[in-house]
C-alpha cells in the first residue's frame, strides 16, 4: 500500500498495510470454538450459547442441509429476525461452499418473488409467522424445493420457552405461527437434535462467493452483490485492525443491527465471532426499552448502531438513570450522525463514536474515524487499512479533484465485490480499473479526511442550484424540538424541484412550519431553505433503519398526479 495522507492520522498500533489471512468465514468460528470453547457467544432472552456450543449446533445443521442436497455453490435464503437461528444458519450455510442470500423479514411478495427466483435459491430457513403470512400462498412462485422453519422461542429456556410463544402470538402482526407438516417442509430445532455433527468435507477457495447480497433496491431493480470469503475475511481483518484494544473472548456486542444488511452482518457477526465475542440479539431493532436493557443487564462494551438508535437511547424515558458506562466504543454509520446526539450519548455512556461509511458492495467498511485520535464531527473519517479512496470529477468520472472539491468517492480495496450476480452490465457500470464507483459526492480536506456531501440520485436542482438533503436534514435536527427530518425535491414549474422537509418532532416539544423554516434561514443559504415542512409521526425507514427518502419522493409524485387529474 502506497503512504497516503490519511496514514499519518492512524491510531498507534494501526498499521498501514495488513499481512492478511487467507481464512474463510467459517474458520473464524473454527478458530474461536478451539481457542474460547468456553466463552458465550450468542445472548438470546435467557438462553446462551458457548462457542463450543454454537459450533456443534452449525455443525448438526450443515449435516442436516447436506442431506436435503445443500452443497458447493447452492444458494440458500435465510429471512429471520436477529436470532441464534440466523447465525447457525449463516455459518453452516458457509461451512458448505454455498451462498447465504440474506432476506429482509419485511420483505413483500414481489421482492421476495424477485431475489429468491433471481439468486436461484434452493432452500429457505423462514420464520414461522413469516411462512405462514406470505411465503406459503406464494410457493408455486419461487424456486425453494425445502423450507427450513424457525421460530422465535424455540432457543429460549424454560418459563420462557413456555411463556414467549402466548405473547407471540397475540402480537400485531402475530410473530409465531403454527406452521403444518408437509413436502419439502422442516422444522430447524427438531432437524438439528436429530442430526449428528459430521458435516461434509468441503474444499473452499479463498475467492469463492460466500453470499449474494442484495442491494436495497430503492434506485430500481434490487442486484446481488457478488461477495466473496476474501471480502467478508479481509474486511473483518480491516476492521479488527482498527479497533486495537479488542479484547478477545471478553467483549460484548449489542447485535441490534439486523443481520440481513451487510453492516450488521460484518460488524454484528462476523467481526464479533472473530474476536470471539459475545453477541447479545435483539429480533426487533425499533424495541428501544429492551435495547437500553440489554446494554445494561449484559454489561455491552461495543455498540454498532446507526444514528437513529443513538437518538433514540438519548430520548428514550429515565435513560438518566440507568447505567450505560460499559459501553466503550460505538460504530455509526448508513446515515449522518448529528454532533449534538453524538456528544449526547458519549457523555451519557462515557463511550467513543466513530463515524464510518461503507456500502453493499464494500463488505461494507471503506472509512472510519480513528477511535483515539482525531475525529473530525460530519466526517466518515479516513480509509482503513489497504484501502485506498478518491474524489474524481462528476462528469469524466477519472479527473481526480483537488482538495476541497466536489467529486464523486471511489474505492479501491480487498474488500470490493466481485461483482453484481448476472449483471455484467451494471458491473462494468459500477466497478472500472479496479475502482468502484459508489454515487455518492464528497469531498477530502488536506488531512484527508472525507465528507459526504450527499448523492447523485438526490441531489436537488433548485433554481440551477444544487441542494444536498444530508446538509438541510442536517441543520433542522440540530434543532432542539426536532427528533427526525427528511429532506427532498419536489418537482415546480418555476424552480424545476423546490425543496421540501418531513419533520418528526421530539416527544414534548413543539414548532410550527414557519419556526423551523426561520431557523433554517439562519444556518443555510437561501436556495438551500426548505419552501415546504409536513410534519409527520414517524418518517419511512428499511431494514437498517435509515430514512427512506424516496419513499417520500414516491408520495409526493403520487399527490401531484392525483391533483392534476382532478
Amino acid at each position: 500500500m502506497e503512504e497516503r495522507v490519511w496514514h499519518q492520522f492512524y491510531d498507534d498500533g494501526v498499521p498501514a498495510s495488513i499481512d492478511f489471512e487467507d481464512l474463510t468465514i467459517p474458520r473464524f468460528l473454527e478458530r474461536s470454538a478451539a481457542e474460547y470453547g468456553d466463552a458465550i457467544a450468542v445472548i438470546f432472552m435467557n438462553s446462551r450459547l458457548t462457542y463450543r456450543k454454537l459450533k456443534e449446533e452449525v455443525d448438526r445443521f450443515a449435516t442436516a442441509m447436506a442431506d436435503l442436497g445443500v452443497g458447493k455453490d447452492t444458494k440458500v435464503a435465510i429471512q429471520l429476525p436477529n436470532l441464534p437461528q440466523t447465525v447457525i444458519a449463516y455459518y453452516a450455510t458457509l461451512s458448505l461452499g454455498a451462498q447465504a442470500v440474506m432476506t429482509n423479514p419485511l420483505y413483500v411478495k414481489r421482492e421476495i418473488e424477485h431475489q429468491w427466483n433471481d439468486a436461484g435459491c434452493s432452500l429457505a430457513v423462514v420464520a414461522d409467522f413469516l411462512f405462514e403470512s406470505r411465503i406459503k400462498a406464494m410457493r408455486d412462485a419461487l424456486p425453494i424445493e425445502n423450507y427450513v422453519i424457525a421460530s422465535i422461542s424455540e432457543y429460549m429456556r424454560f418459563p420462557l420457552n413456555l411463556l414467549a410463544p402466548l405473547k407471540l402470538k397475540r402480537a400485531d402482526p402475530p410473530l409465531m405461527a403454527k406452521v403444518e407438516p408437509g413436502v419439502g417442509i422442516h422444522f430447524m430445532r427438531k432437524l438439528i437434535r436429530a442430526t449428528p455433527p459430521n458435516p461434509p468435507k468441503v474444499d473452499i477457495a479463498i475467492d469463492d462467493i460466500a453470499v449474494l447480497q442484495y442491494t436495497g433496491g430503492t434506485t430500481g431493480l434490487s442486484k446481488g452483490a457478488m461477495l466473496t470469503h476474501r471480502n467478508l475475511s479481509y474486511n473483518v481483518q480491516q476492521v479488527s485492525a482498527w479497533f486495537t484494544d479488542a479484547r478477545r473472548g471478553e467483549e460484548v456486542f449489542l447485535a441490534a443491527l439486523p443481520y440481513f444488511h451487510v453492516f450488521g452482518m460484518t460488524i454484528s457477526m462476523n467481526y464479533p465471532v472473530s474476536v470471539a465475542a459475545a453477541m447479545v440479539l435483539m429480533p426487533n431493532p425499533r424495541d428501544i426499552p429492551q435495547m437500553v436493557k440489554n446494554i445494561a443487564k449484559h454489561r455491552v462494551t461495543v455498540f454498532p448502531a446507526v444514528p437513529t438508535m443513538f437518538n433514540a437511547i438519548n430520548n428514550s424515558p429515565k435513560v438518566d438513570n440507568i447505567d450505560l458506562t460499559s459501553v466503550k466504543s460505538c460504530f455509526s454509520a448508513s446515515a449522518p450522525l448529528p454532533t449534538d446526539v453524538c456528544e449526547r450519548f458519549e457523555n451519557m455512556t462515557g463511550a467513543t463514536i466513530v463515524e464510518g461509511y461503507g456500502l453493499t458492495e464494500t463488505s461494507p467498511v471503506s472509512n472510519v474515524n480513528p477511535l483515539k485520535g482525531k475525529r473530525k464531527p460530519g466526517s466518515v473519517g479516513i480509509p482503513v487499512p489497504e484501502t485506498d479512496v478518491r474524489i474524481v470529477d462528476l462528469e469524466d468520472g477519472t479527473t481526480e479533484m483537488p482538495t476541497g472539491n466536489e467529486g464523486e468517492l471511489i474505492i479501491k480495496g480487498p474488500q470490493v465485490m466481485k461483482g453484481y450476480w448476472k449483471r455484467p452490465d451494471a458491473t462494468k457500470d459500477m466497478i472500472m480499473d479496479g475502482w468502484l464507483y459508489t454515487g455518492d459526492i464528497a469531498v477530502a480536506d488536506e488531512d484527508g479526511y472525507f465528507f459526504i456531501v450527499g448523492r447523485k440520485k438526490d441531489m436537488i436542482l433548485a433554481s440551477g442550484y444544487n441542494v444536498y438533503p444530508d446538509e438541510v436534514d442536517g441543520v433542522l435536527v440540530a434543532h432542539p424540538a426536532v427528533l427526525e427530518a427528511a429532506t427532498i425535491g419536489v418537482p415546480d414549474e418555476r424552480r424545476g424541484e423546490t425543496v421540501k422537509s418531513f419533520v418528526v418532532l421530539a416527544e414534548g416539544r413543539t414548532a410550527t412550519a414557519e419556526e423551523l423554516i426561520e431557523y433554517c434561514r439562519k444556518e443555510l443559504a437561501a436556495y438551500k431553505i426548505p419552501r415546504q415542512i409536513e410534519f409527520r409521526d414517524e418518517l419511512p425507514k428499511g431494514g437498517k433503519l435509515q430514512i427512506l427518502r424516496t419513499e417520500l419522493r414516491d408520495q409526493e409524485l403520487a399527490k401531484l398526479k392525483a391533483k392534476a387529474k382532478v
